[in-house]
């Protein structure tokens, strides 16, 4: 950020929409707008503008954090964190959508997110704990993006707090945590590298002649330009900077490089659902692509909806935000096999009755105990992949099961909050 710019301070005489502003929002001047907010009482918001065009919004009762928002993918950070910290309500996104459809439009304009997250406390879905662990995940992300922004400019706009009542976050612990934050990606020398843009090789005939070709395919796999660096961290189950980390001789070399891809699309505000019924949608897992293949066109040619996950480190986040009728499961995987991966599907309650059969090209008594160990429904061999036994499998489990999903389309209480120092 531009640290040649001088600081504009405020005080209590100076509190009017005009003084409220400045062309700086590096560290020391945030440390102290958040100290003079607090000192104040502000209630409000706390604007914050790149030239290029992104806006971050921060929430503020009595000088207090409420909540954050904005900056270039605020839909996409509000999926990733339900993922990492409600992952079942994360994959049931049809009551995410109808719980949506009941926010007021007064609401949904000041922070839908936030409004989710109250209800979600008031009707007992999630604890208080949870969702102020949400909350902070964000702010911390925002005000992450905002210290790695240049040129940000301020301003405060004062009038009636948009929040209800969760926790209310004191400024300088969240902007203590973004600065050791920051000094980490200062010692790695990442600082130039924007944690929201997708990775993508740039010269892939390079790339090849420079990585063996199990680096290259792994590679070529998850660089697809589709997903930013914060989603392949939580894919891979990393922190963001340690996985920008591994990037770095690529993105320097200029192998890969950095590009900007639009956000998810905002959910459907006030809209009385749609209820549609689909037919069966089915998933493959497994790493060799004919076989996902040759189930794609017998699924297909059945009249079946059908998805294949090569990559069993994306697969759980994939059949999360899917939540497909029934899952084939390949048992022997690089990095995630077939029997840990149903585990952690069978502990998830979306999962729970999920049929989930393993394909296996070892057809022994071991194998089938060891499955049926961590629940899955049932075991086909794929030495020779039988159709009729295939679909006298998918018939006998999709017997029970219901059509994919009947799928939607579409004044401040401060009694309760919780205050962190």
């Amino acid at each position: 950020m531009n640290n040649q710019v001088s600081k504009k301070s405020i005080n209590s005489q100076s509190i009017d929409s005009k003084s409220l502003s400045g062309s700086n929002f590096d560290i020391p001047t945030q440390v102290e707008l958040f100290e003079t907010l607090k000192q104040l009482q502000f209630n409000g918001q706390l604007v914050l503008r790149e030239p290029k065009g992104d806006c971050w919004n921060i929430y503020l009762h009595l000088g207090h954090v409420v909540f954050a928002n904005g900056g270039p993918h605020p839909v996409k950070r509000w999926q990733r964190t339900l993922i990492k910290y409600l992952p079942e309500l994360a994959a049931d996104l049809s009551r995410e959508q109808s719980d949506i459809a009941n926010v007021a439009p007064g609401d949904y304009n000041r922070c839908w997110q936030y409004q989710l997250l109250y209800s979600w406390v008031k009707q007992g879905k999630i604890t208080r704990q949870q969702a102020t662990k949400i909350i902070w995940s964000i702010l911390v992300e925002v005000l992450f993006d905002v210290t790695q922004a240049v040129n940000v400019s301020y301003e405060l706009e004062p009038g009636q707090s948009s929040a209800q009542g969760i926790v209310l976050v004191d400024g300088k612990r969240i902007i203590d945590e973004v600065k050791r934050n920051w000094s980490s990606w200062q010692e790695a020398q990442a600082t130039i590298y924007r944690p929201n843009l997708a990775p993508v090789i740039k010269n892939p005939e390079q790339l090849q002649q420079n990585t063996s070709a199990n680096v290259f395919g792994m590679l070529k796999q998850l660089l697809n330009g589709q997903r930013t660096l914060r989603d392949l961290a939580l894919d891979n189950q990393r922190d963001t900077l340690s996985f920008t980390r591994s990037l770095l001789p690529y993105l320097q070399s200029g192998l890969v490089e950095l590009v900007n891809i639009p956000d998810l699309p905002e959910p459907i505000l006030g809209a009385a659902p749609n209820i549609s019924v689909q037919t069966p949608l089915i998933a493959c897992v497994d790493d060799s692509p004919m076989v996902c293949n040759s189930l794609e066109k017998f699924m297909t040619s059945a009249g079946y909806r059908f998805v294949g996950i090569n990559d069993s480190l994306r697969a759980f986040s994939i059949l999360l935000a899917l939540k497909p009728d029934l899952i084939f499961l390949d048992l022997m995987m690089p990095n995630l096999n077939g029997y840990e991966l149903c585990d952690k599907l069978r502990r998830i309650s979306v999962f729970r009755h999920t049929p989930i059969i393993i394909l296996t090209g070892n057809d022994g008594v071991i194998d089938r105990v060891k499955t049926k160990l961590v629940g899955a429904s049932d075991f086909l061999s794929k030495v020779n992949v039988d159709k009729q036994l295939v679909s006298e499998t998918m018939a006998k489990h999709l017997r029970h099961c219901t059509l994919s999903r009947l799928t939607p389309h579409k004044s401040s209480d401060f009694s309760g909050y919780k205050q962190t120092a």
